[in-house]
């Protein structure tokens, strides 16, 4: 491997590693390799600058991250996840092999004691501080009584190694950062020096873009000459038609009517007794719990539910329902439903702010709170009084004055309803009017409390039944799906056309990578997304997949390869761009030499005025943000008249009118300082980055998942 060579031919960071080697830990294997370029016994996964990552240790990391991945992940989450993770790791291990950055024993110590693994127990001595002996002792014991633990401790070494590693590799960066008291006093003076001006524009609208005619030549020369923002990915183009197993209208009929036969009693012959029997439908049953268990599809669920809990369409009229009274069968969402009121309450639920005054040893107290609960009564006496007075709102009373973890939000604690306070607390809520304020004590402290709302809550029981396709309705669709893709498949040239006569709905999904998983209107479509890249699939091919509750007849309609973008791909960016650059010529060449006065009567334009400029906020009222004009300016002496200038929205001449400097500092260390902490904190970020442009990376993870 190439790192390997230009290891052989450095001696000195041969002697360097070996030397490491011997700071390694005995007991656990710091230091070890993840050996993720070695052992080529499957297909490389990648190649990141001439290192290949193998398919086996790729595999291995893909395994031990699956494990600890979130249950919701998919497998290509995770695969991008680990890839990540390599990627970063080894173009910053070959940066520390080419520099000589490594890691030593007591460094992994100090590391570790600034992190949470130094909370764990195990590594603590007894007076619970991370110690260097008990946890040698902790990860010998896990090798030899825990073998599963102790593994799984080998990969949190190396994550912990790479972290360190990362720490001084970034550190050394940020020891060459710094900023002068001269750039500071740039940056002062940047954001705030202050340029007013005198401006004629005349916007690029003034010309019409019908009169510029763009070739296909222009274009592409345009392309060539800005290669870095036409790169492109390797891409493909597909269309599809869903065929999605969802219920027919017949099958919401069936359900319909089943439901609305349990709404009253019937009659069945019962075989055991040899009689008719009376089963009471949902109107007359007397155990509603053991009703819904037979004949719904939801359980009885017997909260108590304000209007806001309400299905949506049809809390009103669930809300009017007298005790005992019937409302559907409705359909809400993929149920049809029946619903009988159960019980109300009326004013079951209230809406209540506080101030909460509390003291020192009052139950959840801020340790930092130190009046005495004399103190806090007198005071909670005081903003009752003033609550009372209506002069100053409540919300900003409690606002100002609450200790309560309400404050922020004016003292307000939503509704609640019966038994959800503290006794005290809720029966004033419940005992009183909306609008009452009145001052009670619990074990929290002294509570100012105002009622400001009351609403019903009502128990009711819902009988539903889930909508699904029949047999009938899934055979149906199967068919239509299969003679959809045979016809398609016959002259794919009409795929479109055939959708059309069907009216089926044909949905575009243009410029899909070779990582992607999701597909609009599909969702997680991997096996879609390998056929389209597959070497062997043809532009126009067509095939059909099982997806998610039906079927998708897919054709792919084009491809792109990696590289510079197409004329016709391009130009859809480009010709804004071109036209921009030669409207600015055209306006240019024919104003140059005019006063600024005959500027705006030549082009029907007005002479504008700006204040308050500045290089930091380069906004000019009326033409939006213009760093170039505002830049020009801020390079001109005052009274000085500029050529025309090329901006963002317009051609562009002013005249300075008025420059004024910032008032002079006594030094500007304040503003060097921020320079130098901004610019530092970029590095992590800003180096990776950098670092990863400029390598050679082959990604060939599409082919295995």
């Amino acid at each position: 491997m190439a790192i390997l060579e230009n290891i052989r031919k450095r001696t000195t960071v041969l002697i360097l590693i070996i030397g490491l080697a011997l700071f390694a830990f005995v007991i656990s294997g710091v230091f070890t390799s993840s050996d993720l370029g070695g052992g080529k016994v499957g297909s490389a996964v990648g190649e990141i600058n001439g290192e290949e990552i193998s398919r086996d240790a790729f595999t291995q990391q893909l395994e031990t991250a699956t494990r600890n991945a979130p249950p919701a992940s998919s497998t290509l989450q995770n695969v991008n996840r680990v890839w990540d993770r390599i990627v970063k790791n080894t173009i910053l291990e070959q940066q520390f092999e080419d520099l000589g950055v490594g890691i030593e024993q007591d460094q992994i110590f100090d590391f570790i004691r600034t992190t949470g693994y130094a909370q764990n127990p195990e590594f603590q001595n007894e007076n619970g501080v991370f110690d260097p002996n008990s946890f040698r002792q902790t990860v010998a014991d896990w090798k030899v009584n825990n073998p599963l633990q102790y593994d799984g401790w080998l990969q949190t070494e190396q994550a912990i190694i790479q972290m360190a590693k990362e720490q001084t590799y970034y550190n050394l960066v940020k020891a060459g950062i710094g900023a002068t008291l001269k750039e500071g006093e740039l940056d002062y003076k940047l954001a705030n020096d202050k340029i007013d001006i005198k401006y004629v524009r005349i916007p690029y609208s003034s010309i019409p873009d019908s009169s510029l005619t763009v070739t296909k030549a222009e274009i592409a020369a345009y392309i060539n000459d800005h290669q870095e923002e036409f790169k492109q990915e390797s891409t493909r183009d597909i269309q599809f038609v869903y065929f999605e197993e969802k219920p027919s209208l017949d099958d919401e009929n069936t359900v319909k009517d089943e439901i609305s036969k349990l709404i009253g009693d019937t009659v069945e012959y019962s075989e055991e007794r040899d009689v008719m029997d009376t089963i009471a439908g949902l109107r007359n049953a007397k155990d509603i719990t053991a009703f819904l268990d037979r004949k719904s599809d939801v359980k009885f669920d017997t909260i108590y539910k304000a209007r806001k809990n309400l299905p949506t369409s049809f809390a009103d009229s669930l809300m009017t329902l007298n005790t005992g009274e019937i409302f559907g069968p409705y359909k809400d969402g993929d149920f049809y439903k029946v619903s009988k009121m159960v019980d109300r309450k009326p004013n079951g639920s209230v809406k209540a702010s506080h101030i909460l005054i509390t003291y020192e040893g009052a139950q959840r107290a801020n340790p930092e709170i130190k009046r005495t609960k004399e103190e806090a009564e007198a005071r909670a006496k005081e903003l009752f009084r003033d609550a009372k007075k209506g002069d100053t709102p409540f919300v900003e009373l409690a606002r100002d004055n609450s200790d309560g973890p309400s404050a922020p939000n004016g003292g307000d604690l939503g509704y609640f309803q019966e038994g959800t306070m503290v006794p005290k607390f809720n029966d004033f809520a419940f005992g009183n009017t909306v609008g009452t304020i009145g001052m009670v004590e619990t074990d929290f402290g002294f509570h100012v409390i105002k009622i400001d709302d009351k609403e019903d809550i009502v128990q009711i029981a819902t009988l539903a039944r889930e909508l699904e396709p029949s047999d009938e309705t899934i055979n149906t669709l199967f068919t239509d799906a299969t003679k959809f893709e045979m016809e398609s498949i016959a002259n794919e040239e009409s795929f479109s056309d055939l959708a059309k006569e069907n009216d089926y709905v044909v949905r575009p999904v243009n410029r899909v990578k070779a990582m992607d998983e999701n597909l609009p209107g599909l969702g997680a479509q991997r096996a879609i997304v390998q056929w389209a890249f597959n070497e062997d699939t043809e532009v126009g091919e067509i095939k059909r997949f099982n997806v998610n509750n039906g079927y998708a007849i897919v054709q792919l309609t084009g491809t792109y390869k990696e590289g510079l973008m197409s004329v016709e791909d391009a130009s859809a960016s480009v010709l804004p761009k071109i036209r921009k650059d030669r409207k600015a010529t055209q306006i240019i060449g024919a104003n140059t030499g005019k006063s600024m006065e005959d500027l705006a009567t030549d082009n029907n334009v007005t002479v504008s005025n700006a204040s308050a400029l500045t290089v930091k906020s380069p906004t000019i009222p009326g033409a939006g943000a213009e760093p170039v004009v505002v830049g020009t300016a801020y390079a001109m002496e005052q009274d000085q008249t500029s050529d025309l200038i090329k901006g963002e929205s317009g051609v562009f001449k002013i005249t300075v009118t008025k420059r004024t400097p910032a008032p002079k500092l006594e030094n500007y260390s304040t503003y060097a300082s921020s320079l130098k902490s901004s610019s530092a904190g970029k590095v992590n970020t800003a180096v990776y980055d950098a670092l990863k442009e400029k390598s050679e990376i082959e990604d060939n993870r599409a082919t295995f998942y």
